[in-house]
């Protein structure tokens, strides 16, 4: 019975002569005369590609809007956690304002490098292919996004370094950190701490993409399970195969 629900399942995703030859296999028996047509490849591709466009550059743009990071505590990059020592320690100082300063600006550099990012997800989407596309639509909540994650990941840091490095000068975060990082460092003279030496611009450009990704599963979710986000009439018809 599990199996012969899985099939029907598959009907709306795959051809009819395929889904048959599935079936056959297994010695199941499926009349398809009367049953709806299914989903020509070309719809499901284009489906697909229009979903993930509109959830990467809606993310994009979510991620790159003032406050984007730093008011949403599900991806607001915090303090290092390499440098979390430096933190404590400025709070015993009293720079409790030159911390706060800093994880803002930090937040502020990170917004700044998503604006790069819409292009690189819709280069990557453009190159999907057929199967890519089915699996994508047969997989899990958040198959898109691992889709996305798979083939832009690298190219996502490679433009993002440098944006990162520029927005990181537009916000004058190091005149935030170099201060906390060279008190801190003059102390390890006295306590025998190993001094700090963080990377901000690797670190915020990690923080920035793995943030931007939640952004994008976000409205993948969306659009899988709530009918009302499929704006269009082909983002129904694919995804109505998935309601159920």
């Amino acid at each position: 019975m599990k199996n012969l629900t899985i099939y029907f399942i598959l009907f709306g995703l795959i051809s009819c002569d395929t889904l048959q030859q599935v079936a056959n296999t297994a010695g199941v028996s499926l009349n398809t005369e009367t049953s709806a047509p299914a989903l020509t490849n070309q719809e499901v591709i284009s489906g697909l590609k229009e979903a993930l466009t509109i959830g990467a550059k809606k993310g994009a743009q979510q991620a790159s809007a003032v406050g984007g990071f730093l008011k949403n505590d599900m991806i607001r990059l915090p303090f290092p956690p390499d440098a979390k020592k430096v933190r404590d320690k400025a709070m015993q100082w009293g720079l409790d304002n030159k911390v706060e300063k800093f994880e803002a600006t930090l937040n502020e550099a990170a917004e700044e490098a998503c604006k790069t990012a819409a292009p690189i997800f819709v280069n990557a989407i453009t190159n999907m292919s057929v199967q890519d596309g089915f699996a994508i639509l047969k997989g899990n909540e958040n198959a898109a996004t691992t889709y996305l994650k798979e083939n832009t990941g690298n190219a996502l840091y490679n433009a993002f370094l440098p944006q990162v490095k520029k927005a990181i000068e537009n916000v004058k975060l190091t005149a935030y950190w170099e201060p906390l990082a060279k008190k801190y460092n003059q102390s390890t003279l006295l306590t025998g701490n190993n001094p700090i030496n963080t990377d901000l611009n690797d670190y915020v450009t990690k923080r920035a993409i793995s943030g931007l990704f939640h952004l994008v599963e976000q409205k993948e979710k969306e659009i899988r399970k709530d009918p009302l986000s499929r704006s269009t009439d082909l983002l129904k018809k694919v995804f109505s195969t998935l309601d159920p």
